[in-house]
């Protein structure tokens, strides 16, 4: 049997252990009983892709060459403020 392992926090789990078993695109998740109760809701397992405007081009952050990957680190981002 695969090794099983807690998302959350890490700990291998045993085959006696209570678990909850997340099936998504990206494959199986488990949580243990006490990551579970703490937040049921399964995050952060899969990567996401930063999309961002270059040289007229919507192309992936990953893609870029390192002078344009800093240049998008010292960019800001403005949110406007909500009304009423």
């Amino acid at each position: 049997m695969k090794k099983q392992i807690c998302h959350d926090c890490k700990k291998e789990l045993e085959n006696n252990d209570e678990v909850a078993k997340y099936e998504t695109n990206s494959g199986e998740f488990f949580k243990c009983r006490k990551c579970h109760e703490a937040d049921s809701v399964l995050r952060n397992f899969q990567e996401t892709e930063v999309y961002s405007r270059i040289v007229g081009y919507i192309r992936p952050v990953s893609q870029w060459n390192a002078g344009k990957a800093e240049e998008y680190k010292d960019r800001k981002e403005y949110k406007p403020a909500t009304c009423c």
